[in-house]
Order: C-alpha cells, then structure tokens, then sequence
C-alpha cells in the first residue's frame, strides 16, 4: 500500500543575499511517520525547516522559489495568512524557550492563539496537552510556578505541550534532543514515536543513533543539496550514494 504524502518539496530554492542555500530541493514528507534530516553542520537542514513554516520571511534577504504543498495547499504560494499556516505547525528549536509566565499559562497561551479561551475549558486542555507531554505526573502541583524553574528537559516537554495545544498536523523539531541529558533525549524520542500516529513529524538531527531510534523516512542533505532520500532502514543500512555511505561511516560531521 502506498504511502499518504502529507508533504510534497519541490524545485525549491533558498537564496540569501548572494548565497545559494538550498539547491534544487525536491522532498516528499509521508504522513504519519518521522521523517529524520541528517546531515553535517552547515548543509541547509535547518534553513529547510524554517522555509516549512514561512519563518525565512522575516528575513527580507532571502528569496524563496519552488513550492511546498501541505496536503492541496502550496503555501509558498497561496491567499491563507500567514499565522494560520504557523498554527499548524508546532516547533521545537535546539534548545526551549518557555515563556516567561507560569507553567500553567505557556499551555493556555497555545490554547488562547487557537481561540479556546473558557475557564473551565483552559483547565481541561492544559492538562490534556501536559499529559501528551508526559509531563503532567511532574508539574501538576506545580501549574503557577514560573516556567523557568523547571529543569531543561522538562522546559523542552512544556515547549512541546504549547506547540501541540495549537492544534497542528505536524511538529518540526531542530535538534529537540541536543541541550538535554541522556533520559530527557529518550523521553522526548519516546513522545515522537508516540505522537506520529496523530502528527506528521519532521526532525532535524546530525545524531545518527537517534536517527536509527525514530526514523522511519530519512533525507540526507549536503551543501544544500539533497543527496538521498527514503526508507529509514534503506538509507541507513544500504545507501545508494557514495556520499551518504561516507557520512555515515563517520567521514564527516
């Protein structure tokens, strides 16, 4: 049976100023799986998340061709607002940034963006979401405290809670995992794995352990360039290209 494309990249290129980022990109994201973007430092993966969720817009620089269609939808071409395309699309970055109220309120602020504003309501939902997170066992006695004061790894899972409470289809996630320990890495792997049977999730990680953890579809980029691309267990145990055997076998980071 063949896969559902939840997201479909093609001829896309990113230009910053005179610099050439992305080169001819052409990616198709399957629905309801963890699509992994490996590559080294440098080679575009994170200048590709930022154009999924239109974020290189505030960057007058940069000129976008190509297309992006999420479902029917090229939003890189299309009448939506801008706001709404965000909206379906939690983030998580490299490292979190709670904002800086309680525990309790950086959930309800997602809730509040997506119009759930009731009492009663808000309650239900922060802890629905916490829970989603994992979190809620750990702050539920806690909910007005400052967000700050939770650890880095459980700032990361809040992160995660406020993206989710904006009702997105997919979560793209920067590097979740490269701040946090070795048990806060697997609860967040964990949530991922978890959370793809209602999200289309796309990470960018040059970890290659995590990679063969969660991976499902893999794309390996270099100097802005897909190499290859396709099944977690292709890609990473018989790869086609001389490059991504290399990368792989530690030739490069």
């Amino acid at each position: 049976m063949s896969e559902t494309i939840k997201i479909n990249i093609r001829d896309l290129n990113l230009h910053a100023g005179k610099n050439h980022i992305l080169k001819n990109v052409n990616i198709s994201v399957p629905k309801n799986k963890i699509t992994v973007i490996l590559g080294p430092s440098g080679c575009g993966k994170t200048t590709l998340l930022k154009t999924l969720n239109r974020l290189t817009d505030l960057n007058p620089e940069i000129r976008v061709t190509g297309s992006i269609q999420i479902d029917e939808e090229d939003i890189l071409h299309t009448t939506s607002d801008i706001h709404d395309i965000r909206k379906r699309m939690g983030l998580l970055s490299q490292r979190p940034y709670p904002l800086p109220m309680s525990i309790f309120n950086n959930v309800a602020f997602g809730l509040k963006i997506s119009g759930r504003r009731r009492k009663k309501i808000l309650h239900k939902r922060v802890e629905h979401y916490l829970r989603q997170a994992s979190l809620w066992d750990e702050v539920q006695h806690r909910l007005r405290e400052p967000a700050i004061s939770l650890s880095i790894g459980q700032q990361q899972r809040l992160c995660l809670a406020r993206g989710l409470a904006v009702d997105p289809d997919i979560i793209l996630a920067d590097e979740p995992t490269s701040a946090l320990d070795p048990v806060s890495s697997a609860a967040i792997e964990e949530k991922f794995i978890e959370l793809k049977n209602n999200y289309t999730i796309v990470v960018v990680t040059h970890i290659l352990r995590q990679a063969r953890r969660i991976a499902d579809h893999v794309v390996f980029m270099y100097m802005g360039e897909v190499v290859e691309q396709g099944p977690a267990a292709e890609i990473l145990h018989n790869p086609q290209m001389e490059k991504t055997r290399q990368y792989l076998n530690g030739a490069f980071y």
